[in-house]
């Protein structure tokens, strides 16, 4: 993408209507993406987790210019739901325009309170098998390997979203 390109994406996903939520998940508006941000307000997200037949879990590096957690590895497709979304909703929608996976059948496990410096959110955490194509999402995904998430899959010197490694060690915890 150029500059050009980035920059139209960075405005059209600030403006982005999106569900203002407290500390228990109450709603209690909507807002902007870019104000829910600039105000550090709580929203709410999904993470979708993707396996493949052998168990092995779908990992995607996020662009450059993500606003948060930029070229960081990220180990679940997602982001904030929009208004007038459900969970369910916000997370087909977000698989299918990160990693172009479509019909896919979604297990919803839990939410939970994710809350650091960088971020507050509401999450709803997803599942899914596809042993299908990934068509890439270019604004948000620069690259793509499937691991064993019950290795020492980590590599050196690469960054980790830490909001999806929370979610991820919530939802191994269950098995």
């Amino acid at each position: 993408m150029d500059e050009r390109q980035v920059a139209a994406y960075l405005q059209a996903s600030g403006a982005e209507q999106v569900i203002h939520v407290d500390e228990q998940d109450r709603e209690l508006g909507v807002v902007s993406r870019a104000d829910a941000q600039s105000q550090g307000l709580i929203t709410r997200c999904t993470f979708i987790f993707v396996f493949n037949s052998r168990g092995e879990l779908c990992v995607h590096q996020r662009t450059a210019h993500k606003r948060l957690y930029p070229s960081f590895w990220d180990v679940a497709a997602g982001g904030v739901v929009a208004a007038g979304e459900s969970y369910l909703l916000g997370a087909e929608r977000e698989l299918a325009e990160e990693l172009g996976v479509v019909g896919a059948p979604l297990t919803e496990h839990f939410r939970f309170f994710f809350n650091s410096a960088e971020s507050q959110l509401w999450a709803g955490v997803f599942s899914c098998c596809w042993d299908g194509p990934l068509t890439l999402q270019p604004e948000e995904v620069q690259a793509v390997r499937w691991v064993d998430p019950r290795s020492d899959w980590q590599r050196p010197g690469e960054q980790y979203a830490p909001d999806s490694q929370e979610a991820l060690a919530r939802l191994l915890r269950q098995f």
